[in-house]
């Protein structure tokens, strides 16, 4: 029988993520749903050293586990839209189609979302009794170890190119929780196109071999993401709510990291945060530039024109932002989506900091917010833990520091050196054109009724601008 509370672990880097979903996906009995926005079936999946006999990629393991228990279903749903650009992946269409001849495999494409919006999701759940949430995609691009080496040997594309350093992070999950999980995996999977499927009841537990829960017997809450559907669903941006919620009760650190800083919503929380005489430090991980060939153009700078606006406002320099950078000083990519709130509150999820992630695509997020001590001192923790992987010290050393001092910000100054690190973030000269382009929010607009909307009518900096003149209110 499950608790009537929530056990939670955090996972960080897709090394241990990796091995950890393959090992209690292995413990299935009945179902297993894998909901992302990309999959890629040649990726090595998990730790060989667990000796579960299963072969290595994800494409095969799945056919594997399948053929190995004749009462296990297997459901994938992946974002449609991106699904045809990688058809053609090395053998992934002979695997997609031995997938869809199998009887117990069901594979659905989600193009359920307005136009110009994506499927972002990052889901495992398993017989409706443990799930995994984060921002790791079972995919290309994403598996590496905490130590981010400038020569990783393993960190390779199935063609045998390397990639950079990655940061990620994810959650296991077991509890009441699930059921809620299970609920809007379920629902997407009708969205989308999919018959109904039925609830597991009675199943039996089942937990990652090694993995042990950084919270027991806590309340863990689901915020989502959700675009309007006309004739489906209305909208909906719990995600985005809970955030402001919890930038506006912060009394002394916000720890962020995200891949993009630039949603209008949370600048403006953030501005009010910044505004004050006795307000919080602002602390932002992100990578040195977004990735790929659109989104440097139009997040970084957007990003540019949030961190100038907000510096104006910052009068006890109390905002910075960073990027980790390896022992060579070669960034590495932060694609983690992790908020940490003085030692009261933890988000990880699949939501960026942009206002696709908080208005037009689907995410999918927890929050934990314990009221026991012990608990607390896990969340102060975990923070100290991902800052001493950026600035490669001993965790003692960040709990030293922040022991004897108040500031994050003085402690990250004070630790960061030459070698694995954090570097300020340099805010670029913009052109005219990138600063339109930014304050126009192309690319990134704030829900589907401004895919179309007039240009007029946007606004990046409206609410930060307002403050600014002496017109915003808390």
């Amino acid at each position: 029988m499950q608790s009537s509370r929530d056990d939670a672990a955090i996972i960080i880097d897709a090394d241990d993520y990796f091995t950890h979903a393959r090992n209690a996906m292995h413990q299935a009995k009945k179902r297993i749903m894998m909901i992302g926005w990309d999959f890629d079936a040649r990726v090595k999946f998990g730790n060989p050293a667990l000796k579960d006999n299963g072969p290595e990629t994800i494409g095969d393991f799945i056919y594997w586990i399948v053929n190995q228990n004749p009462d296990l279903h297997v459901y994938i749903l992946r974002w449609g839209t991106g699904a045809f650009t990688t058809l053609f992946r090395g053998k992934t269409i002979f695997t997609l189609t031995k997938w869809m001849m199998h009887p117990r495999i069901h594979i659905q494409l989600d193009n359920a979302h307005p136009t110009g919006s994506s499927h972002h999701q990052k889901l495992i759940l398993i017989d409706d009794i443990m799930a995994f949430c984060g921002g790791i995609d079972v995919t290309g691009y994403r598996w590496d170890t905490r130590e981010h080496a400038d020569n990783e040997p393993n960190r390779t594309f199935p063609n045998h190119q390397p990639y950079p350093p990655w940061h990620d992070a994810a959650s296991a999950i077991k509890g009441p929780i699930v059921e809620k999980i299970a609920d809007a995996c379920y629902e997407r999977w009708n969205y989308a196109g999919g018959d109904t499927i039925q609830r597991i009841e009675n199943s039996a537990e089942i937990w990652p071999v090694g993995l042990k829960p950084d919270f027991t017997d806590i309340d863990i809450h689901l915020a989502l993401t959700l675009p309007e559907l006309p004739n489906k669903r209305p909208e909906l941006h719990a995600i985005e709510d809970i955030y402001i919620d919890h930038i506006n009760s912060a009394k002394h650190h916000i720890y962020i990291e995200s891949q993009y800083f630039c949603s209008r919503k949370i600048a403006e929380a953030i501005s009010l945060r910044l505004a004050e005489a006795a307000g919080p430090e602002v602390v932002v991980i992100n990578p040195v530039s977004a990735d790929g060939w659109l989104e440097p153009i139009f997040m970084d700078t957007a990003r540019a024109r949030v961190y100038k606006a907000l510096k104006t406002i910052d009068k006890q320099d109390h905002l910075r932002i960073y990027h980790p950078v390896t022992r060579l000083g070669n960034p590495i990519y932060c694609h983690a989506k992790i908020m940490i709130i003085d030692d009261k509150i933890l988000n990880i999820g699949s939501s960026n900091l942009n206002n696709r992630s908080m208005r037009l695509d689907t995410e999918a997020d927890i929050a934990i917010m314990p009221d026991r001590r012990n608990d607390r001192d896990t969340i102060t923790h975990i923070r100290n833990d991902l800052l001493a992987e950026h600035l490669d010290c001993d965790v003692q050393d960040i709990s030293k520091y922040m022991t004897d001092n108040s500031s994050l910000i003085a402690c990250i100054e004070a630790l960061r050196g030459d070698g694995k690190t954090l570097v300020p973030y340099s805010p670029p000269e913009l052109i005219n054109v990138e600063k339109w382009l930014a304050d126009n929010e192309i690319m990134d607009p704030n829900g589907p009724d401004e895919m179309f909307e007039k240009f007029s009518k946007r606004g990046l900096f409206s609410g930060i601008l307002s403050l600014r003149k002496g017109k915003g209110k808390r």
